[in-house]
């Protein structure tokens, strides 16, 4: 019984959803009680044309814009098609081009192409007929063996519907190149469509699509407007764009009234001179006085070329010059210097493309104010040099700063071409343009100059690639960087560089970052590294220790915090080193107590030359600069860094050989002073640190008694030679 009720049900589902011609069908299978002898049908789905099409026209472009990039890459695959066609018939085609017209005043947008154009059936099969793609037909007939220079464009069959975006109707008329007849279909996209054999075409074939512009759509009738649109995405394409434009001059020509009445004051003049010298003097007439000229306005309406660029990553890399290489690079990412450097390969293989990138001599403009700003991303798609987008991640964040072109027809694009979805191929083209990114990187490194200039304006992003990457990119990218360091000056040093300069058999590359490299320089903590010749880094920036921390180890040697390692293997134990402990051990107890809430411990220090103590930190401390960046930063409150609570509390460090921590080691430290010292001996460190002082009232309070018990000299007296006064009478 229930299995009949499920049948029962299913019945009425279908029977809601099928084909009128089916319910009777359907219908006879409910009077059935079992449904094991039924036999299976196959239907078609059908659909509400006028609902697909709204779905089409509207949901699958985000874009208004695209519809001309869909109009002209369809008049430019026509005439794609009659060119092959012609060559393969041994005929000479007509002039190949696609013209755009705007007329304001009847609010039409006509877009014209002497392409192959389409028979009646053609039009009906085509146009008539959702997501066929006569394009997609074409090449699938030329098949294999088509030549490599036939560029077709579509293979959706809907990118024709995009013009009911911006219009009300569309109207094509179009002839074929094997028929004498011209059709012209119309529809507004609601009620069907109408095709009659009527309309002129010039030429052997072609095809002119004219839209009915909506109200909201007006822009697309200026020039302006449609000039930046086919700039930006056909700028490309193999054959004429034409755009209907205005050209205004200015010309002289010959002011008659102002002409006739220059000269006949001239002729006025002439003769009053004549008279003056002789009163029966006939009048002057017909002088040769210059003729008059005006400025006229001249506004000429003719078709203008828009699409002057050549492709150049289409052309073998050994084929393109240097000059070539500016131009283009200028014009297409407005630039006004070279290139720093040109990158153009093509792969072929799993996923074939061809690329054409340039590394820009100086920071772009839009990357000033924001470094990872997604408006300045450059690296702009063409599929058969149509512009698709310069959204997508061709290239990681770091990259940002490169300009480039990838034109493939291997990435999968969504029918809109606006999204890339993610997949292998696009894995394969990500790497290999980081490859060959690196490798341009390396090969700049040779010139001292040229690498220098390049990493004052995108070593930052080395840097942040350094840290986001893995494996042998990170490897790479390390190699690239450079830094401070305490025997370069004011200049900076690799990794390599480094390991050269490095004692024998040492095994660690030591670095310490600070607010500035003065401050890092002038550390208490390297002070005994700088007095053995032991080389630091020096990180100013809080993404440098970043860096280092990711990176982790090059070329088998560790990237260490000079300020959190023991140092043992650098500073061997000494002798006496048990007895100074034994002696120490005292104070250094009683200052663990005093300063208990600030310090994890206390010890003394190999590392420490003239400074009376110094704060370290733990192997999983955070360092004075990181701590600053990461409250600024807001990943952690900023009471968590004040005072040094928590588990992240520095260790203080004594100088064994200090007079002070002597005085302070053989003295009462039941004292006040001796309290006063001990907040003083931490709070000193911590400044030479880079650390924050909690209570900066506190330290000033204690500095200021201490300068008020300092004894100074008294002034000594100025002996004073008596003058004789000199009296003048």
């Amino acid at each position: 019984m229930p299995r009949v009720v499920v049948a029962l049900a299913l019945v009425a589902c279908v029977q809601a959803f099928a084909p009128f011609k089916a319910r009777a069908k359907v219908a006879a299978l409910a009077k059935v009680p079992a449904l094991r002898s039924a036999a299976e049908e196959t239907f078609e789905f059908t659909a509400e044309t006028d609902r697909v099409m709204e779905i089409i026209i509207n949901s699958l472009y985000s874009d208004k814009d695209v519809f001309l990039r869909e109009l002209v890459s369809n008049a430019a695959d026509a005439c794609d098609k009659k060119r092959f066609l012609s060559i393969e018939a041994g005929a000479a085609s007509d002039a190949l081009r696609v013209r755009i017209t705007a007329d304001p005043a009847k609010k039409t947008l006509t877009i014209e192409d002497t392409g192959v154009g389409m028979s009646k059936d053609e039009l009906v099969a085509n146009l008539g007929k959702i997501a066929k793609s006569g394009t997609k037909a074409f090449a699938e007939a030329l098949g294999d063996g088509a030549p490599d220079d036939v560029n077709l464009i579509g293979q959706f069959g809907v990118g024709f519907y995009s013009g009911y975006l911006v219009a009300d109707q569309m109207t094509v008329v179009t002839k074929s190149m094997n028929s004498e007849a011209t059709h012209t279909w119309s529809s507004d996209a609601k009620s069907g469509f109408t095709v009659k054999e009527e309309g002129t075409i010039e030429g052997v074939s072609g095809t002119r699509i004219v839209l009915e512009v909506k109200e909201d759509a007006a822009e697309y009738l200026e020039e302006a407007t449609l000039r930046r649109l086919l700039k930006r995405y056909s700028e490309f394409l193999q054959f004429p764009i034409e755009l209907y434009t205005s050209k205004t001059t200015y010309d002289d020509e010959v002011d008659e009234e102002a002409t006739k009445k220059a000269r006949a004051e001239v002729d006025e003049e002439a003769t009053k001179t004549a008279r003056d010298a002789d009163p029966e003097a006939p009048e002057v007439l017909k002088t040769n006085a210059p003729e008059v000229t005006k400025s006229v306005t001249n506004v000429n309406f003719d078709y203008e070329v828009v699409n002057s660029m050549k492709p150049l990553w289409l052309r073998p890399p050994k084929e393109v010059n240097a000059s070539e290489h500016a131009e283009f690079y200028k014009s297409a990412f407005k630039n006004f210097d070279d290139p720093l450097r040109t990158i153009h390969f093509s792969l072929e293989g799993q996923v074939q493309f061809k690329a054409l990138m340039y590394i820009p001599k100086s920071l772009p403009y839009e990357l000033n104010q924001n470094m990872f700003d997604e408006e300045a991303n450059a690296m702009k798609l063409y599929v058969k040099r149509v512009f698709i987008n310069d959204k997508f991640d061709l290239l990681p964040r770091w990259l940002i700063f490169m300009r480039g072109i990838v034109d493939s027809e291997d990435l999968p694009l969504n029918v809109g071409r606006e999204i890339l979805q993610k997949s292998k191929m696009l894995g394969v083209i990500q790497r290999r343009l980081v490859r060959k990114s690196l490798d341009a990187f390396k090969d700049l490194q040779k010139n001292a100059t040229e690498y220098g200039e390049f990493w004052k304006n995108f070593g930052k992003y080395i840097k942040v690639g350094a840290v986001e990457e893995q494996g042998d990119v990170q490897k790479d990218l390390a190699k690239l960087c450079r830094f401070y360091s305490t025997k370069t000056g004011d200049e900076q040093t690799t990794f390599s560089e480094y390991m050269e300069r490095m004692p024998a058999n040492a095994t660690k590359i030591l670095y310490l970052s600070g607010d500035s490299r003065e401050q890092a320089l002038n550390s208490p903590v390297i002070q005994r590294l700088i007095k053995t010749d032991y080389e630091v880094l020096l990180l100013p920036e809080a993404l440098d220790e970043i860096v280092c921390q990711s990176i982790g180890e090059v070329d088998g040697k560790t990237l260490v915090d000079a300020s959190k390692d023991d140092l043992k293997d650098i500073f061997k134990n000494e002798d006496e080193d048990d007895e100074i402990d034994e002696d120490f051990e005292e104070l250094c107890s009683w200052l663990k107590l005093q300063l208990d809430d600030k310090v994890a411990s206390v010890k003394l220090s190999k590392r420490l030359v003239d400074a009376p103590a110094a704060l370290v930190e733990g192997a999983f401390g955070m360092s004075p600069t990181m701590r600053k960046y990461m409250a600024a930063q807001a990943v952690a409150q900023a009471d968590e860094f004040a005072g040094f609570g928590g588990a992240q509390k520095p260790s203080l460090e004594l100088n064994s050989k200090s007079p002070i921590v002597v005085a302070l080691n053989n003295g009462d430290l039941s004292s006040d002073a001796a309290e006063d010292v001990a907040e003083l001996l931490f709070d000193v460190a911590a400044l030479t640190g880079g650390y924050e002082i909690a209570d900066a009232a506190a330290f000033a309070a204690k500095v200021t008694k201490l300068m008020g018990a300092t004894e100074i000299p008294a002034k000594k007296e100025e002996k004073v030679e008596a003058v004789e006064a000199e009296i003048v009478e």
